[in-house]
């Protein structure tokens, strides 16, 4: 059968849900080896911005197009976030408990997780979301009186992520790896991302990852 058809069921995808955020710290080696959950993630969203188209012209017509460079950018909202997050977030501690701020921000690197589905089935698979190098600007919190109708406060940053090497093509700061095509290396990915009963969590590189998911495609 050649000719194309639309609207099977296993066509019908959609992308829900964010959940198993993990914040990474740079060790003294540069290495995101400083792992911590992000628990209370409410929604990430990707921002990327650049890529501007520019038009050349030479005798009265369109000659060429130029293409700006891709930026990555990101906001994150969350009940909470993990202890480690407060010097990226322009804190430090001198005395635990408490926190100086307008203070250098420091970058950090980010995994979450979010969920595909399909009309036959809601949990045919799901993507692991990576950035590297993302540093976040400052951003206002409100502090509501107690009333009948309580709800609890959420942060929110916008933040902006700087590419890392990437052997196969330019640098990058994002990647997106979908499980339905890794079935049998996800497993050793997360290891890596989540930490086991062998070794601690850890962001690996994108040269790494490749690496991880197909070995014969390493550099």
């Amino acid at each position: 059968m050649y000719a194309l058809t639309w609207g099977a069921p296993k066509d019908r995808q959609y992308e829900y849900g964010v959940s198993k955020g993990v914040h990474y710290m740079k060790d003294a080696e540069g290495v995101y080896k400083n792992a911590a959950p992000w628990n209370g993630l409410i929604n990430v969203t990707d921002s990327p911005s650049g890529a501007d188209n520019t038009k050349l012209f030479a005798d009265g017509i369109e000659y060429a197009a130029l293409r700006a460079s891709e930026t990555y950018g990101l906001s994150i909202e969350a009940y909470t976030y993990p202890d480690q997050f407060a010097e990226c977030d322009g804190y430090t501690q001198p005395v635990p408990g408490l926190f100086v701020g307008q203070q250098t921000r420091k970058p950090f690197g980010m995994c979450w997780r979010t969920e595909i589905g399909n009309a036959d089935n809601p949990e045919d698979g799901y993507f692991l979301h990576i950035a590297y190098g993302i540093t976040v600007s400052p951003s206002e919190q409100s502090h509501d009186t107690v009333n009948d109708n309580p709800d609890a406060a959420t942060f929110s940053w916008d933040g902006e992520a700087t590419p890392v090497p990437f052997a196969k093509g330019k640098p990058t700061a994002k990647l997106k790896i979908d499980s339905r095509k890794f079935k049998d290396k996800m497993a050793d990915l997360e290891k890596k991302l989540y930490g086991d009963d062998s070794g601690e969590a850890t962001l690996p590189t994108p040269d790494e990852i490749i690496k991880i998911l197909n070995p014969s495609e390493a550099v």
